[in-house]
């Protein structure tokens, strides 16, 4: 009996895989990628053709261990990694392993794809198996070789102009920069004052609504009516005109048509995830990783999706040919178009042989998986399968009305309604869309039977006041079309890009918006300024679309990256020898300093940005901005007076949030809470002389310090109880809560292990 090696990916896809190959195969998993470039500076020889230093990937050396024992006794090896340019470079790092260590002799080395995991698709690739694709291989490396070198050329320039441990990257720079720049937009924008008018009548019993379009003769635009004024004349001129009715001027009645969506890709799976399921991009990866590569459903392995990396929006004919014989069963023959639905993909790179994401059979109904799979995975592959069906639907038929209501010489309001006459797709899927304000098609506003000429009771006229709003801050699925409508990145990418922005402190997700933080701010402006070709969008696209060419073998990649590299260094030594730090993190602002007379500046500290004195260190004056990052003056208590001094007091801000202060400091340094802290009735384990106090820090988490403070700084996060510790006889227990392990009473010790079970009403226990 023959013995064949076959290499995948992840072990859940070699245990399915396993399943489909007969007992002369053997599967194993690389775990991912098996080597990577040596972490340190010259893993990239830019002096000899870019030349790269690897290095096995510590984590799975021993799957790589175990790979060669088993590749000594094959008689043949099938590389099975994605069938992506990532995939391809697994497979390659693979073989080049195997033949360091003398493996390969009079061995064949097949490179295997398939696009899913199902039995057919496994054997017909194996029995089918091609070359490695070298310039798949070159688009990866560049594009390693290009992330590598500005990361380790960048990087290390922003921590010496603004703080360490910040990076720099090739694409997530301008991602950083797409969401700074949205809100920079939203700080400029000046809100604007505008009112639309708004007829209530009524036709046969049924009231309706109509709009107010042209007013004395002259078209109604936005800002035709600015302020309530303007629209009680124009309400009075109405009415007026109106004499309690509206005549019906004209009608119109169209048909129009609504094609369904094409079936997902990954950026389009990760926006809708995002929109209608509320899934993070990387939630979304992995749940598709999970039902791509292999589940259980009910004594059955199989992958249940279609590979989740892709750009092309085609279908296999096979697929085609049973989607639409299950929609012809399922939901009629009158839903099935003559033709099957053709797309065409927005990319231009978009590798044709690959397929959209779809289920690897339209018969497996989501409500006959929900038992086998968990709460995600059904959402997920509910929301693909929808998708795939419905793309080959008929197009949906709306009914359209809309009419024009006269009230006097030159005064038109009108009214619109649709109707959907035919369901077709939306029956099964409609689109989601970002910031949307308006009613969708399948929200049906119906108005009555209307005839020109016809006289309608006119109930009220109700001036609307109104203001422009700015552009919304970018949400994960705003932000992955936005990335992908630049071509920055692939879609592939998208996941990494979004956690390392908010990992590097550079951007904040609050209530699913993205905002961006003091030093992402600053990061951008120093990269903005001074690196501007690197991050400008068509230049990162322009980079993206030379490394497809470099997979399509139209382009080599030395060239390339001798090209990016020369001049990028060059600058990188120009901006290194000319850029100050104070130039980076200090901007100045039109106020002296109060204790030395010398200029203040807005400077970026740890906890952010503050204001500080230029002369530092002589002079250490400081205060801190408001909650908005704005300059904010102290705040006069009119009738209180310093105990100490006699001075007036005023409320400012500090480390930990709002005190009252003394305007004599720094003579005086009298200081005092602006909220009293709630006593815990617990004594300081640290100083024994007075009791811990409930108080709230400048992020507003809750922690319990020393009432003695600034002599004794004892402060613990977790509320305290005034038990002996049994294991070390520190004075105090507190209460933890972890979604772990539960509710417990722990030491605050950090050598100390102790804990045990804590009964607690779960209303008011905090999470840790």
């Amino acid at each position: 009996m023959s013995y064949n090696l076959v290499i995948v990916e992840s072990p859940a896809k070699a245990k399915t895989i396993k399943k489909y190959l007969g007992a002369d195969f053997h599967v194993l998993a690389s775990y991912g990628h098996v080597r990577d470039l040596i972490p340190k500076e010259g893993a990239v020889d830019t002096e000899h053709d870019f030349a790269m230093k690897y290095e096995l990937i510590d984590r799975n050396a021993r799957h790589v261990q175990e790979i060669s024992k088993h590749a000594k006794k094959a008689d043949a090896i099938y590389l099975a990694p994605d069938p992506d340019r990532e995939g391809e470079a697994i497979a390659w790092h693979l073989q080049e392993i195997l033949k360091t260590k003398k493996i390969l002799k009079d061995k064949p080395v097949h490179r295997v794809v398939f696009h899913e995991v199902t039995k057919k698709a496994i054997q017909e690739a194996v029995d089918n198996p091609r070359e490695l694709s070298m310039d798949m291989v070159d688009a990866q490396q560049t594009r390693r070789a290009l992330d590598y070198l500005v990361g380790f050329t960048l990087s290390p320039l922003l921590w010496r102009k603004i703080r360490r441990g910040l990076s720099a990257g090739r694409v997530q720079s301008p991602a950083l920069r797409l969401i700074v720049e949205r809100e920079l937009e939203i700080e400029k924008f000046e809100r604007q004052e505008y009112w639309s008018i708004e007829a209530k009548v009524e036709a046969e019993g049924k009231a309706f609504s109509a709009k107010l379009t042209e007013l004395n003769g002259e078209k109604l635009k936005q800002f035709s009516l600015v302020n309530e004024a303007q629209s009680k004349q124009a309400k009075e001129t109405l009415e007026a005109a109106a004499k309690g009715s509206l005549t019906v001027a004209k009608v119109d009645k169209k048909k129009r048509k609504r094609n369904p969506s094409p079936p997902f890709i990954t950026s389009t799976l990760q926006q809708e995830a995002s929109r209608k399921l509320g899934f993070t991009t990387r939630r979304t990866m992995t749940v598709a990783q999970q039902l791509y590569e292999g589940m259980d459903i009910g004594g059955e392995t199989v992958g249940l999706i279609t590979y989740m990396r892709t750009d092309s929006v085609n279908l296999a004919q096979e697929a085609l040919d049973e989607i639409r014989a299950f929609i012809g069963q399922k939901f009629g023959a009158e839903n099935v178009p003559k033709e099957p639905r053709a797309f065409k993909t927005k990319s231009k790179n978009a590798q044709e042989a690959h397929e959209a994401i779809r289920p690897t059979s339209a018969l497996r109904e989501p409500s006959s998986l929900k038992s086998a799979l968990s709460a995600d995975q059904y959402k997920l592959y509910n929301l693909i399968w929808k998708r795939a069906i419905s793309c080959q639907m008929v197009h949906a038929t709306i009914n359209t009305v809309s009419a024009n209501l006269s009230c006097g010489d030159g005064n038109n309001f009108r009214a619109t309604g649709s109707t959907i006459a035919n369901a077709g797709f939306m029956a099964v899927y409609l689109e989601g869309r970002d910031d949307q304000k308006d009613k969708d098609d399948d929200q049906e506003t119906l108005l009555p039977e209307l005839t020109e000429g016809q006289k309608l009771q006119l109930n009220e006229i109700i001036p609307a006041q109104h203001f422009t709003e700015p552009p919304p801050r970018f949400g994960e699925a705003s932000l992955v079309k936005s990335l992908e409508e630049f071509g920055i990145g692939r879609p592939s990418t998208y996941a990494s890009i979004i956690s390392t922005l908010q990992a590097r402190d550079y951007v904040k997700l609050e209530k699913k918006r993205f905002h961006p933080t003091d030093v992402g701010r600053i990061v951008n402006k120093f990269l903005t300024e001074h690196f501007t070709q690197y991050v400008d969008y068509n230049f990162t696209a322009k980079l993206e679309d030379d490394l497809d060419a470099i997979s399509r073998g139209e382009k080599q990649w030395v060239p390339l990256m001798k090209k990016f590299w020369g001049p990028f260094k060059k600058l990188v030594v120009e901006k290194d020898e000319s850029v100050q730090r104070k130039d980076v993190t200090h901007e100045a602002i039109d106020e002296k300093c109060p204790e030395c007379g010398g200029p203040l500046s807005i400077r970026l500290g740890r906890n952010g940005r503050f204001i500080g004195c230029n002369s530092y260190p002589d002079c250490k004056y400081t205060r801190n901005l408001d909650e908005n990052g704005e300059i904010e003056e102290p705040e006069i208590i009119e009738d209180r007076k310093c105990p100490k001094c006699e001075s007036a007091l005023i409320i400012k801000r500090g480390r930990y949030g709002k005190f009252i202060g003394c305007t004599g400091y720094p003579d005086c340094r009298h200081i005092e809470p602006l909220e009293k802290p709630e006593d815990t009735k617990v004594l300081c384990p640290e100083c024994s002389q007075a009791n811990l106090l409930k108080r709230k820090s400048r992020n507003g988490k809750i922690f319990y310090s020393c009432a003695n403070y600034p002599k004794c700084k004892y402060a613990i996060w977790n509320e305290p109880v005034a038990e002996i510790c049994p294991d070390c006889n520190w004075p105090i227990l507190s209460i933890k809560t972890t979604k772990r392990r539960g509710t417990e009473k722990v030491c605050p010790q950090k050598e100390c292990k102790f804990s045990e079970p804590y009964e607690v009403d779960e209303t008011s226990s905090e999470e840790d």
